[in-house]
């Protein structure tokens, strides 16, 4: 890695440090001489309850919450001198919990080039594409033989209507390997030096659950690499960054969670290089806000009952809190394995075109049977029907096997996208959870609507439905395959719109109140802290965000213009809005 790299890193280090530290003092602050805080002076929700519930003042002290009701049993509770902050009208919540995303992708990001479409980015051809690697490059003072990376670009969002080639990316790079992730996280398109670099070419086989697009007419690859197809990929993406650059991007991660109100954010698949640099992360004291870490299935049988890895407990602000399993791929990339075939045509497939599974049902089974045995959460990727069958069918063999129906496992399937009414019935029969993904609806809702046909996708992420069953969903935003912004994840739940301004499933559309519940209370129940996390209630971390407007109290349409004012972990404020 080129030396500009690393001095860049450092100096995003500084700005990240005075972001989270240099927050400016509120209006209404008054030294504290107790070690109590107390909110006051506007709506305090507490999140604790079936229906909105308000409190007039909440008390802290010690890093956890000391009081919760109105202004007279507060002050009693906090006692004279206590420090008082006046809220000005803004409202305060329990802070955001993550059901969901990538913090080391993002960290890795801050080193990659931006192809994402409008509104995210600015690609609309690849054109586009070449552009920012090329600007990359420069920026990074890469040399020839250096590696070019950048995320986010969008077969579907592009004029052409295709992936970029191997030949697109040739082209403009003749001299350096090339590498662009797709939006989904799924796939990848590689130019002919970094095929050559990680070593396919035409006699390698596609990998087990994963395809190497093939030229027309030969076995040469095209560019386009699918699913486990990508591992051959990934020690280039931690590439050689040097301790301290690794650390220094965590810590900008950190600091963008925290400016969006989350107060305990995810890494839902650790790689195995990527395990030491988040156990790096935490002795070095980076994560300031909680961090819930899910290691990859690749290494269930190093990890999983061997003591190498204490699973539930928090040290350093990082907990390893399940094993994370991925069954299938994308729906928008159309590698999500389904019961009926994709309605438009998909690459590298004729016929019956379902996408397909990473893993066998026998592997799954054995994932369940060993995570089960020694009391790890199972957490997995499932966006089609018939991975979410799997799924059911690996949980249900293990309870017979082990004889422990109904045993409190809080097993998360994560997306549960393109899924059937009986399986939400399933959901509620053996206490599964979803872990829905709105955002979809409006990035890719109007893709959806043509690869998948109404019926399909208007049921796509069924919170409605499974709210009414009585399954305690969650909900995310899988960043960085989304913008970690919670308040339009949000709006996304509650009003369904997608980017053509089509309402998709108008009947699994939310109330405010439940989309606040999937972001904060049941994200504490999914990760087994609802003693601890996701209400206003004495003797709970006082893990706090403030928003400049009460989401419950504005038009629907306009949910996603509130911001995020302060976030506050464990009575410390971790960012302030100046």
């Amino acid at each position: 890695m080129s030396k500009k790299i690393q001095r860049g890193a450092a100096g995003f280090a500084v700005a990240a440090a005075s972001l989270v530290l240099g927050a400016c003092s509120k209006p209404g602050t008054a030294p504290a001489t107790t070690g109590v805080t107390v909110y006051s002076g506007g709506d305090i929700l507490t999140m604790a309850g079936a229906e909105p519930a308000y409190a007039e003042a909440v008390a802290v002290r010690d890093g956890k919450i000391l009081a919760v009701g109105t202004r007279a049993e507060v002050a009693k509770a906090a006692g004279a001198g206590a420090a008082q902050v006046d809220l000005a009208g803004r409202t305060l919540l329990p802070g955001f919990i993550d059901g969901h995303s990538h913090l080391l992708n993002y960290a890795d990001s801050l080193v990659q080039a931006n192809l994402n479409p409008p509104p995210i980015g600015g690609v609309t051809k690849i054109a586009d594409i070449t552009a920012a690697l090329q600007k990359l490059k420069g920026e990074l003072g890469a040399g020839d033989g250096e590696w070019i990376i950048g995320q986010g670009y969008d077969q579907d969002m592009l004029e052409e209507r295709r992936h970029p080639t191997a030949a697109d990316l040739d082209a403009a790079f003749p001299k350096n390997p090339v590498m662009i992730i797709h939006a989904s996280g799924h796939m990848l398109v590689a130019n002919s030096l970094a095929f050559a670099a990680v070593g396919i070419d035409a006699d390698t086989p596609d990998p087990e659950g994963g395809t190497i697009i093939r030229k027309p007419g030969g076995r040469e690859p095209q560019g386009l690499v699918q699913e486990m197809g990508m591992i051959a990929f990934q020690p280039v993406l931690k590439g050689a960054r040097k301790p301290e650059v690794d650390l220094d991007l965590i810590k900008r991660a950190v600091a963008h969670y925290a400016a969006n109100g989350y107060t305990t954010a995810s890494e839902a698949l650790v790689l195995g290089d990527k395990l030491p640099v988040i156990e790096m992360a935490a002795d070095k004291g980076a994560f300031t806000i909680d961090v819930i870490a899910l290691p990859a299935f690749t290494m269930a049988a190093d990890l999983v009952g061997t003591g190498k890895l204490k699973w539930g407990e928090y040290r350093n602000g990082l907990k390893y809190a399940g094993l994370k399993m991925a069954v299938d791929g994308s729906p928008q990339g159309k590698t999500a394995y389904l019961t009926k075939p994709f309605l438009t045509p998909v690459p590298g497939c004729k016929t019956d075109c379902r996408g397909f599974p990473n893993l066998t049902q026998d592997q799954v089974n054995q994932l369940f049977l060993l995570t089960y045995k020694n009391g790890v959460q199972m957490f997995s990727h499932c966006n089609g029907d018939a991975a979410v069958d799997m799924m059911i069918a690996g949980h249900d063999n293990a309870e017979k096997v082990l004889a422990t129906p109904g045993k409190d496992r809080r097993t998360i399937i994560i997306h549960s996208q393109i899924m059937r009414a009986d399986q939400l019935d399933a959901y509620a029969k053996h206490g599964l959870l979803p872990s829905f993904f709105t955002n979809h609806v409006y990035y890719w809702g109007d893709v959806h609507h043509a690869n998948l046909g109404p019926e399909r996708a208007e049921f796509i992420s069924p919170m409605a439905s499974a709210f009414k069953r009585g399954i305690r969903a969650t909900n995310h935003t899988d960043a960085t395959v989304t913008p970690t912004d919670p308040m339009f994840l949000l709006w996304t739940s509650v009003n369904r719109v997608t980017r053509e301004g089509r309402v998709l499933g108008e009947a699994e559309r939310i109330s405010p109140y439940q989309g606040l519940q999937a972001l904060t209370v049941n994200g504490a129940y999914e990760y087994f802290e609802e003693s601890s996390k996701g209400t206003l209630e004495a003797g709970k971390r006082a893990d706090f965000v403030v928003l400049d407007k009460n989401p419950l109290k504005v038009a629907p349409m306009t949910i996603k213009d509130i911001r995020v004012v302060e976030t506050i972990k464990d009575g410390k404020r971790v960012y302030a809005r100046t």
